[in-house]
């Protein structure tokens, strides 16, 4: 009788104090060897087999929107499969997002799945709190490449210390967001990290940070999956567009304005009893 593999998901990897400071200072850390190979191609496999169950996007490349090329995009598989909500529960990985922002510890936001496909075309630069109707910015994102993932595959970049910048976060992910985000990234002279991940690599962004991916050049997909954490005791905002609204009836339905965000779908990760130094950030004002 086969048996299921049992892989650690759950141990402490450990981060220093300068890794800390870099994560907070600049916005985005990468780790390396934060997960087995046998665990990726494990939980990859789950994952693979759920975003082509899945998938909707059947058009042509060629016939498709810019964020459509980017990635195919496929959410909350935690509530679709046994195996990757097992992979989504990690503790490691929501320990290192709580350690790294501050907090006294994490609920799960939601997950994707971002696969693009042989020839998929650029990820526009954006920052992805845009998006998010939550009260304060201790939020992020883990990015785990399923693959060591080459320039040539389009690993995610990052625009060091843009997470403080207060312009361009009223621009959803577009061509217009890639024009503009450009131009402000070069003006404000920030450092750019487009360096390519090793297989076990993971990278961690807080949701104000501008990132951007570059096209998919290779003959195999760039086979990706994320996790979204936010603040245990983050609270719901109220709506300021179409997008939080969106956000808002799927991501946390039920939660009320004002009051933690709390739902079935929002569990805690990872929490301490008491909590490290604490590096709380506010929005920023309405642009």
């Amino acid at each position: 009788m086969k048996t299921t593999p049992r892989f650690d998901l759950d141990t402490p990897y450990p981060v220093t104090p300068a890794q800390i400071q870099f994560f907070r200072d600049n916005g985005y850390i990468k780790l390396k060897n934060v997960l087995s190979a046998d665990l990726l191609a494990y939980y990859g496999a789950a994952i693979t087999n759920k975003v082509t169950e899945l998938n909707t996007l059947t058009v042509p490349m060629e016939q498709r929107t810019t964020y459509q090329k980017a990635f195919l995009q496929i959410m909350n598989l935690w509530t679709k499969s046994a195996i990757v909500k097992e992979f989504v529960m990690s503790k490691r990985l929501a320990r290192l997002a709580a350690v790294l922002m501050g907090t006294r510890g994490v609920r799960l936001y939601h997950d994707q799945a971002l696969y693009k496909e042989p020839g998929g075309g650029l990820t526009p630069w954006h920052a992805d709190q845009y998006y998010w109707p939550l009260s304060n910015a201790n939020a992020c994102t883990v990015w785990i490449p399923l693959q060591a993932t080459p320039l040539s595959m389009g690993p995610l970049a990052f625009s060091a210390r843009s997470h403080r910048l207060q312009m361009g976060r009223d621009l959803a992910i577009s061509d217009a967001s890639e024009q503009k985000i450009s131009k402000l990234l070069l003006e404000q002279q920030l450092p750019l990290d487009e360096t390519p991940f090793d297989l076990g690599e993971v990278s961690y962004h807080y949701g104000w940070t501008f990132h951007r991916a570059g096209a998919n050049s290779s003959p195999a997909p760039r086979r990706v999956m994320t996790i979204i954490y936010m603040d245990h005791d983050m609270r719901l905002i109220q709506p300021r567009h179409q997008h939080h609204q969106w956000d808002r009836d799927h991501w946390c339905p039920g939660a009320k304005v004002g009051e933690v965000i709390a739902t079935p779908l929002n569990p805690v990760l990872w929490s301490q009893t008491e909590p490290p130094a604490r590096a709380r950030q506010l929005l920023p004002p309405e642009p």
